[in-house]
């Protein structure tokens, strides 16, 4: 069935449909927040981009809520209301939040969104803390909810997916550029499923879980978002080398500097071509990376990284066509890929 709530939407559009998620969700998800030790809650609103340190409302707005408006497509999709998804949504943006955390200080990075990293503003020891802190509050959450035991294990199937690939990146930065032991597209796509995709996949199926689907249904939904982790993380990697700095907020060839091994370079580095060797050394040196980029596109791996988001959207809506889906949830779901894998490319 349609729920009451699709009926009277406005035709499908990203930015719509992200703010009218997050107008769902933003309750919820601040009574959340607010249950926490009121220092950690601070930092929580800080990296949700709702406060300055000490608290102070801020006028930045944080994120775009993608996850968890998956979750609400996923619980409409089913032919639920939107707010049957809120507490999938709730628990999946605090582990997102956990996660971006973690990460930030696992890849010592001092900026997020144009601010200064939860680490950087508060401490590591502190930005831990409130990371653990989001993470038991988002088991918490979805425990007490209508999905109960299961929802909980759709989550800690995500969560071991997303320390897996993690693991995976993080070692993938010690394996060297060429020869056997470099890192292959193929490795690449695996860690990025796990990292990125794993994430995606749980927000859509635990909406759907939530909005009472049939499990062939909640799988879909899971494998759709995982396919759609790929692609997004693809093309984030060509806009690492070539985006436009003023829509990714990064310095032009930034990944380049900081020798990243991201699909673009791997794809060139595994095309064997005459070039391989002068980029490799490019790379190691993270010297003149325009040259590199230039190597890169000649060698082909701008067009194969694209090629391959555009294989794995693909599959995105493979899967959605395998799936009986309430059809205005669906075109919600399509705008909303269209703008994740589609960013100025």
């Amino acid at each position: 069935m349609t729920s009451p709530d699709s009926a009277l939407r406005a035709p499908a559009d990203a930015a719509h449909v992200l703010a009218r998620c997050r107008d769902v969700v933003r309750p919820a998800l601040t009574e959340a927040v607010g249950r926490m030790h009121p220092w950690v809650g601070e930092m929580a609103a800080y990296s949700f981009g709702w406060c300055e340190v000490g608290g102070t409302p801020a006028v930045a707005s944080g994120g775009k809520g993608v996850r968890q408006a998956l979750a609400v497509l996923g619980a409409e999709a089913a032919g639920a209301p939107g707010r049957a998804g809120v507490p999938a949504a709730v628990a999946v943006e605090l582990v997102h939040t956990f996660s971006l955390l973690h990460d930030d200080i696992m890849d010592g990075d001092a900026a997020r969104r144009r601010r200064p990293t939860v680490w950087k503003a508060y401490g590591t020891g502190p930005a831990v803390l409130a990371g653990d802190a989001l993470f038991a509050l988002a088991v918490e959450t979805l425990a007490a909810g209508p999905g109960g035991p299961q929802g909980v294990r759709v989550l800690s199937v995500a969560l071991g997916d997303l320390v897996r690939g993690q693991a995976d990146d993080l070692l993938f930065a010690g394996r060297p550029w060429t020869g056997p032991s470099r890192v292959r597209p193929e490795q690449y796509r695996t860690m990025a499923e796990h990292k990125t995709g794993a994430l995606l996949g749980c927000a859509a199926a635990l909406g759907a879980l939530l909005g009472g689907a049939a499990p062939s249904l909640v799988d879909a939904l899971d494998r759709a978002g995982r396919h759609l982790g790929i692609a997004f993380q693809i093309v984030d990697d060509v806009l690492g080398i070539w985006g436009d700095p003023a829509v990714t907020g990064k310095p032009v060839y930034g990944d380049l500097r900081e020798r990243k091994k991201t699909y673009p370079v791997l794809a060139a580095l595994d095309s064997g071509g005459r070039a391989v060797r002068r980029l490799a050394t490019l790379l190691d040196t993270g010297e003149d990376p325009e040259e590199a980029a230039a190597l890169i596109e000649t060698a082909g791996g701008r067009s194969a990284a694209m090629a391959e988001a555009r294989r794995h959207l693909a599959a995105v809506e493979a899967a959605l066509a395998d799936a009986a889906l309430d059809a205005r949830a669906v075109d919600d779901l399509r705008a909303l890929l269209e703008y994740l894998v589609r960013r100025d490319v």
